[in-house]
């Protein structure tokens, strides 16, 4: 039986941060298990780090810098310097910049498959950090003091604290009969890289059509990468179509902003949910990431905020282990819950009533939101709260 302070279940970017930031903030080491289910192969990406891109706001980026980790993300980040958010055929409009707000840039987009390869060198180089993988959890025991874990290799080992970082349908969570909440927006994401006539330049869209938001994000090579939003049966007649059917639906829906689209690479389909765990922390355990809560990716929100989660369970544990000495505390879990709460209500709040809001074509709610869009722009001061959410500026 090996024994551990910390035993993380999945190595994504959930995992993998927190793992990292303990060693940062720590002051003496802790003996950390990570355990992880997927073995990275050429032909067989990790589920967490696949070809998808994802945005990282200006708050997460600097949650990096305080790890120490953001100097290997930027051979491959790409600056957002621009949003501009907008209702197809109705005039809102609403644009967020930079510039206005004196920063280098709003956010950063980054390839996942980079991400996943950064992470892995990194928990490799870590002394105090034993990987386990390819291994699953086959058991959990709890008892006062401890979690005991049996691996699917094998390997028993012991932990003060374990932490559910193995996404949105979690089987520690469910090993533990952690309740999952669901609901379902009756739409699917299409995701893929595309090539426009105009280069994007640091320039992203949030652009909202009677069938769903679809969004593009500034990637390398001059590319966007987008998450088009729509219903199951559409989507499926997309992902069986030809190139130049594909290009002309997105060209309708997204419009000329970027000129003509001129490729659109290899799509991937996913189902749109809101899935969150009201209890994230229960005995000796904690939930993080997608597998405390999976968001709507309609703004932008769902990775930033499990970020934060990460660093202020880290904090915890840190401040934790210098009082109490034993970092599976209920206290502590308590605390983290507590300070987590406001955030994560009100993110998943607001998620959800925007994709309510935006995917509905009543001649009323039209309206609202259109005139809602031209307050953003022209009135400060409720631009500013929504800037800093976007932007990751917010109270953890």
């Amino acid at each position: 039986m090996k024994s551990y302070d910390i035993a993380i279940v999945g190595a994504g970017m959930a995992g993998a941060t927190l793992a990292l930031a303990l060693n940062r903030l720590c002051q003496t080491p802790l003996n950390i298990a990570v355990i992880e289910a997927y073995q990275n192969h050429d032909d067989k990406r990790h589920p967490g780090f696949d070809s998808r891109a994802i945005a990282l706001s200006f708050g997460t980026a600097n949650i990096l810098k305080k790890l120490n980790l953001w100097q290997q993300f930027l051979p491959f980040v790409t600056s957002i310097t621009d949003i501009e958010i907008s209702d197809r055929s109705h005039l809102g409009l609403a644009d967020i910049t930079a510039q206005h707000e004196q920063v280098s840039a709003l956010g950063y987009v980054v390839e996942l498959d980079n991400v996943g390869r950064i992470y892995q060198q990194a928990l490799k180089a870590s002394p105090n950090v034993d990987y386990f993988c390819p291994a699953k959890v086959n058991h959990i025991e709890r008892t006062l003091e401890q979690v005991h874990i049996d691996l699917s290799d094998g390997t028993q080992i012991e932990s003060r604290l374990l932490v559910a970082a193995d996404g949105a349908l979690s089987e520690s969570c469910q090993q533990l009969n952690i309740p999952l909440k669901e609901i379902d927006f009756e739409q699917v994401a299409v995701i893929a890289n595309v090539s426009t006539q105009i280069l994007p330049q640091g320039r992203a869209f949030e652009r909202f059509t009677q069938f769903g938001p679809v969004a593009f994000l500034p990637m390398s090579e001059g590319r966007s990468s987008v998450v088009w939003c729509m219903p199951q049966q559409r989507a499926d007649s997309m992902m069986a179509a030809d190139q130049q059917t594909v290009i002309e639906a997105l060209q309708h829906d997204f419009g000329w902003r970027l000129g003509r689209i001129t490729k659109v690479g290899k799509m991937a389909c996913y189902p749109l949910l809101l899935r969150y765990r009201e209890n994230t922390v229960s005995h000796r355990f904690v939930a993080v990431g997608n597998a405390a809560q999976t968001l709507h990716p309609i703004a932008g929100q769902g990775f930033n905020l499990g970020i934060r989660d990460v660093l202020s369970l880290a904090e915890e544990i840190a401040l934790t282990q210098q009082t109490l000495g034993d970092v599976g505390d209920y206290s502590m879990l308590s605390r983290y819950r507590q300070r987590r709460q406001q955030d994560r209500q009100y993110t998943m709040s607001l998620t959800s009533s925007l994709v309510h809001c935006f995917s509905n074509e009543l001649p009323a709610m039209r309206v609202g939101r259109n005139v809602g869009l031209l307050a953003i722009q022209y009135l400060p001061y409720l631009k500013q709260p929504i800037v800093k959410r976007t932007m990751g500026l917010v109270e953890r």
